[in-house]
């Protein structure tokens, strides 16, 4: 039933950010064909649809953890991300304190889906990534348990650990 809902809400904010403008929205990237033929820009101050990088992340929930894994073969945390955002031509650095090193600060009232989390895990500062996809839910690699999952960042175990969020990507309208 969550599940539902959040596809209901992610459905409903796409389409309100479409009808802004006179916007079209675009179709859904899948990824491997249409990331080939994607333009690959370095993240920054670019535009893209945030909408669609957290439908790719949320797609990959279930595949596992692997130390050093950047495919859905098997994933760590900051492979993870770079590899969403791959997938639709945007490109991370490799590693979770170099990510947090890209784009810019994000208020943490102001997090929005697509925007990076990154927590203090397994060493002092940046240490784990973690995508946010709306409200207080974000979607991940963790190595604890093992897959990709969506957690919240209320959660007192991440709230505890919470270092800062970044956005690499302004939302298109």
């Amino acid at each position: 039933m969550t599940r539902s809902l959040l596809l209901i809400g992610l459905g409903l904010l796409a389409g309100a950010c479409a009808t802004r403008g006179g916007a079209v929205p675009q179709p859904f990237p899948r990824p491997g064909r249409d990331a080939a033929a994607a333009r690959s820009v370095p993240a920054g101050r670019i535009s893209a649809n945030t909408y669609a990088i957290t439908a790719t992340a949320l797609g990959l929930r279930g595949s596992p953890f692997a130390p050093s894994g950047t495919s859905p073969a098997g994933f760590d945390c900051s492979g993870f991300t770079w590899y969403v955002f791959r997938q639709h031509g945007v490109t991370l650095p490799r590693v979770a304190k170099d990510q947090y090193r890209t784009g810019h600060q994000v208020h943490p009232d102001e997090i929005a889906p697509g925007d990076l989390l990154f927590f203090s895990t397994v060493a002092p500062g940046a240490s784990h990534v973690a995508l946010a996809i709306g409200g207080d839910e974000f979607v991940h690699a963790p190595a604890e348990r093992g897959q990709v999952r969506v957690e919240r960042l209320g959660s007192s175990y991440w709230s505890r650990r919470f270092v800062g969020a970044r956005r690499v990507v302004d939302a298109t309208e």
